[in-house]
């Protein structure tokens, strides 16, 4: 795995997510509640603070909950709830080193279907089934990971250009792209609550 994705508008930020799994999982974990952009930064800023150039599942997993959430808290913050994404970020570690070996790229090196793909990242701790077909939309689109049924496993996320998701980010452009149809969705979303109150 080493592409140029353009998620956090950042140079050395998407380097990092372009040649790591566990990077890229990360930055998905982080993606609620705040912009695309910041979430994506968070792995970069995580390893930052580590000293390091890269995230280790093994070395996450292990450290002391308060030691790794100080990481995340230091401002700037890395996320607008550290201390919870901090935990959700060990238990995803936790779950890579016991299930993958640490390997974040197991989870999707040998799955021979999409629908298989989707089932085990839906079962990583923090990844609803949403998330799990947003990233598996990116892993088709954007890394080249594409078992047999990929697109049908990951929804509408997988289509061609639709612009829904990180998936479809590719610089700028996309970008303001899918930040308008999150708009529209929300705006939607809204009008039926209202019309159903």
């Amino acid at each position: 795995m080493d592409v140029t994705l353009h998620l956090a508008q950042d140079p050395e930020a998407d380097a990092l997510l372009g040649r790591s799994p566990l990077a890229a999982l990360v930055g998905m974990l982080l993606d609620q509640q705040v912009p695309m952009e910041w979430a994506f930064k968070g792995p970069s800023t995580i390893a930052g603070r580590l000293g390091a150039d890269d995230l280790d599942a093994q070395e996450i997993a292990a450290m002391p909950p308060e030691s790794f959430a100080e990481i995340l808290s230091t401002k700037p913050a890395v996320h607008r709830y550290p201390g919870s994404m901090a935990k959700r970020i060990q238990q995803l570690c936790q779950y890579l080193v016991e299930h993958y070996d640490g390997d974040a790229s197991g989870v999707w090196k040998d799955a021979g279907t999409g629908r298989e793909l989707l089932a085990r990242l839906e079962a990583l701790p923090g990844f609803g089934r949403q998330k799990a077909q947003i990233f598996l939309a990116l892993l088709g689109k954007q890394l080249g990971v594409q078992p047999e049924g990929w697109r049908e496993a990951a929804g509408a996320y997988g289509e061609p250009d639709s612009f829904r998701s990180v998936a479809d980010i590719k610089g700028p452009e996309s970008l303001a792209k899918v930040r308008a149809h999150k708009q529209e969705m929300k705006a939607a979303a809204k009008a039926k609550k209202q019309s159903a109150g």
